[in-house]
């Protein structure tokens, strides 16, 4: 087995180095997770995988200053912000203990037809098979946490391929479940190239796929599943947020700020695209302005930073010309709009750019927050649905019978209400919509999506 060493995306240091897998190796780690899943004899029951999580938590729980430096130096991600990110992953395990213990069927009624009576149904749980689990790296160890932590809670064997940028994070949650007690074959971590990817994601071996990344990658991967698997996508959007008259300017500058600027941008529900009342355009791009232009930009490991570097040097250069591209449009810029360095990018609020560059129609994963004006909210509704992704969305305003509204004609699986689209606990149902993604997301939805369901159905004369 060969090895890639793990760069910095701040500077371009070596951070570590992990295996690189061959197709051959790829297809191995198949068949190893197929031969565990049809051994029946050595299943976990439930209890026994309840002790290896509730195992898994003591020692990411020892190790929290560790793995806060590990994902933050392959993934760019601010310290405070990785150190959250640790500290999420450790409490989904413990959601995904709390999810078996109302993971469990239904009664299904019998008796009130002829044809059913003497009889009586239950529904059960069963895993899935084997889940192959294909990750971003955006939030590389807390996405690893919620892909391989459900497959395995439900009794699914499960293979990961972490995204080449920040694989060590990946790799690190399957060493930590191993040192938790876990046999082999149940997870397994393969850093490869693009073609072993994607003999992980369509081989016949497999029984679900769990996706996390580009749309024109996932869906290209959905379509070319073998019959009868499953799949659930993850891909990004264009959060929309509208900002009412009669909304709290003071309270929504920092909300706005956060789920622009959170990790750089590079979110699938940061906020990207704010729709704000003329009556208070100026005042609110102003002030949203004055707040980027105070975060410090550079270094992830300096716990100060508020903006680390983006995942690589082609993605500063990409979002440069966006913005070139907005302001040659018609944009005005605000504050930022430039490069710091080969790696950082200042944090950037452009005004009404054109509903027709690229920052107005396409995700920019990058800190940049674009601010348009409306007169009438009908209007910003459809400004705000007229793109085919549909993710998370936002409305603030303190009419009740407006917030209704949003939450009715917003397009999204989730829509915010005086709070910013980025906002998510790991409890909760998240997945896109449209060309955003299929499925749901969160610990205990994965863990449906992860099952099948089979009915038992009991005839006796006597019932």
């Amino acid at each position: 087995m060969t090895t890639i060493e793990v760069t910095s995306p701040f500077d371009g240091k070596v951070v570590g180095i992990v295996p690189f897998s061959s197709y051959e190796e790829v297809e191995d780690a198949l068949s190893l997770a197929q031969r565990t899943f049809e051994d029946h004899a050595n299943h976990m029951p439930k209890y026994r995988r309840v002790e290896i999580l509730e195992k898994t938590m003591e020692i990411m729980s020892s190790q929290i200053e560790e793995l806060t430096i590990l994902c933050a130096s392959e993934g760019g991600k601010p310290y405070v912000d990785s150190k959250v990110e640790i500290e999420r992953a450790i409490n989904g395990i413990k959601i995904a203990i709390e999810e078996l213990g109302k993971y469990e069927g239904k009664q299904v009624a019998m008796g009130h037809t002829v044809s059913s009576a003497n009889r009586i149904a239950y529904t059960l749980k069963e895993p899935i098979g084997v889940v192959a689990a294909i990750s971003a790296f955006n939030h590389p160890f807390n996405l690893a946490v919620h892909q391989i932590i459900p497959a395995l809670a439900v009794g699914c064997p499960v293979i990961i391929k972490p995204a080449t940028q920040t694989p060590m994070s990946a790799v690190k949650v399957v060493e930590i479940l191993k040192e938790a007690g876990l046999p082999d074959g149940w997870a397994q971590a393969v850093v490869c190239d693009r073609k072993a990817g994607e003999l992980l994601a369509t081989s016949p071996k497999i029984n679900f796929l769990t996706f996390i990344g580009s749309g024109s990658v996932g869906w290209y991967l959905n379509s070319k599943l073998a019959n009868g698997t499953r799949s659930a996508l993850e891909h990004g959007g264009v959060a929309p947020v509208i900002i009412e008259p009669d909304a709290d300017i003071d309270d929504l500058i920092p909300a706005i700020g956060k789920g622009g600027f959170y990790h750089a941008g590079q979110v699938c529900v940061s906020v990207q695209r704010v729709y704000v009342h003329e009556s208070i355009y100026d005042e609110v791009s102003t002030k949203l302005a004055d707040y980027a232009s105070k975060l410090i930009v550079g270094n992830q490991l300096d716990p100060k930073t508020d903006v680390g570097p983006l995942i690589n040097h082609n993605e500063v250069n990409r979002i440069e010309e966006w913005v070139n591209e907005a302001v040659n449009m018609g944009a005005k810029v605000l504050t930022g709009g430039k490069r710091i360095s080969d790696s950082c990018f200042q944090a950037t609020v452009l005004l009404n750019p054109s509903e027709k560059a690229q920052v107005s129609t396409h995700e920019v994963f990058g800190p940049v927050v674009c601010v348009y004006s409306y007169s009438d909210i009908e209007e910003a509704f459809d400004r705000a649905n007229s793109l085919e992704v549909s993710f998370q969305a936002a409305i603030f305003t303190k009419n009740i019978d407006t917030a209704l509204k949003g939450v009715k004609r917003l397009n999204g699986t989730a829509v915010m209400v005086n709070d910013h689209t980025a906002f998510r606990v790991d409890w909760m149902p998240f997945g896109g919509a449209k060309a955003s993604g299929l499925g749901l997301g969160g610990i205990g939805h994965s863990m449906e999506e992860m099952s099948n369901e089979k009915l038992m159905v009991i005839k006796s004369p006597s019932l």
